[in-house]
């Protein structure tokens, strides 16, 4: 079994610091950059989940759903990873996404 702990701990860290910036820095590009993110984590569980099948697109709820849609795009990949470097390679995509929503 592979630990997905750090994926969820990077997941939550970067919400919770979502959820505690201001409006301002969220209309700046924090909530876009969460927005991609969710994304992208939930087409990365998609394809493992059901390849071969047409890509859902998650929608955008708008900048204050944006903690929320990643919390519940990366729990959900978290469940579907099978090895250590799928969980490296997505704690990366976390930190890289939370560098550029500046929080």
């Amino acid at each position: 079994m592979v630990d997905t702990t750090p994926l969820t701990r990077a997941v939550d860290h970067f919400a919770d610091r979502l959820r505690a910036a201001p409006q301002s820095r969220l209309q700046r590009g924090g909530a876009a950059e969460a927005l991609a993110l969710a994304r992208e984590l939930a087409r990365r569980t998609q394809l493992v989940e059901e390849p071969g099948a047409e890509l859902r697109n998650m929608p955008d709820a708008g900048m204050f759903a944006a903690a929320d849609q990643i919390t519940v795009a990366g729990h959900d990949l978290a469940l579907v990873l099978k090895s250590d470097d799928e969980v490296v390679e997505a704690v990366r995509l976390v930190e890289e996404a939370r560098g550029r929503a500046g929080v």
